[in-house]
């Protein structure tokens, strides 16, 4: 199981600074994140991807500058395996990226990816006709139905001007809440609060529309 970060910001924002900030949350989770780790953050009006197979916390932070739009994903492998910078996150297209953190067991969907978070990005693309949320909506519904049981189902797909988070879990409630944080010029979701300030607990079974 992962940690996400998204961040929204009308104004530049230091990437390092947030970076920095959730790198350690990383480090002090009760499960292992430091399978890899990944970042896209929009430079201009064009996506920069980034990913490092060594855990957050030991990578060179500093190395990125600013951005309105940031991206990040932290990975703890399932069952310690298929640990290559492949199957690292952000997932992506032309067209949107892809965060995801939960485990699902009896899924019976026909969709290619090297694993299961990139097949359950790769079925949701099929349903988007430029209507991103009802899409996640859609392919969410299907895959609940054709799945044996869902311990959590957390990610956040985005393009340059939104976003949809769709969180849902059965267990765990403490490790699987998302949490909010946002003021006149910023909006943050993270897996865990990255400071002590006052964040708010996003509802389980919660999709949300997330625009610039």
């Amino acid at each position: 199981m992962c940690r996400l970060l998204f961040v929204q910001s009308k104004e530049k924002i230091s990437i390092k600074e947030y970076l920095e900030k959730f790198a350690d949350v990383c480090k002090k989770s009760k499960e292992y994140q430091g399978h890899g780790w990944g970042l896209s953050f929009l430079k201009g009006h064009e996506w920069v991807q980034y990913k490092n197979i060594n855990p957050i916390w030991e990578d060179n932070l500093s190395q990125f500058a600013e951005t309105n739009r940031l991206i990040v994903h932290a990975r703890s492998a399932f069952r310690d395996k298929d640990i290559f910078i492949e199957n690292n996150m952000p997932f992506y297209n032309d067209k949107y990226i892809f965060i995801f953190n939960g485990e699902l067991n009896g899924v019976k969907i026909n969709s290619d990816g090297r694993i299961g978070a990139e097949k359950i990005f790769n079925f949701i693309n099929r349903f988007d006709n430029g209507n991103i949320k009802e899409a996640v909506e859609k392919g969410v519904k299907i895959i609940n139905n054709r799945t044996k049981y869902v311990r959590a189902m957390n990610f956040i797909i985005a393009d340059k001007k939104k976003a949809i988070l769709n969180t849902q879990f059965n267990e765990d409630e403490d490790y699987f809440t998302m949490n909010l944080k946002r003021d006149e010029n910023k909006l943050i979701i993270c897996s865990d609060p990255l400071d002590n300030s006052e964040w708010e607990s996003i509802p389980n079974n919660t999709i949300m529309e997330i625009n610039e």
